[in-house]
């Protein structure tokens, strides 16, 4: 997981940044059958991380 993202966000490493956020969440959300509150509040910041990295960069789905 990133530890801040701001509006100064490098869109060069969006690539990797991305795919990096995106295993994260994809390997939390497998393995958290009732997710505890940490957790839970780990993949709405990684979701939020990778939204923010869409829309900064522009990318669509």
């Amino acid at each position: 997981m990133l530890n801040q993202l701001e509006s100064s966000y490098n869109c060069a490493n969006a690539g990797q940044d991305l795919h990096e956020l995106q295993q994260e969440l994809e390997s939390l959300q497998q393995t958290s059958g009732n997710p505890d509150q940490e957790t839970t509040d780990t993949i709405n910041r990684l979701e939020n991380q990778i939204r923010f990295i869409k829309n900064k960069c522009e990318i669509r789905p």
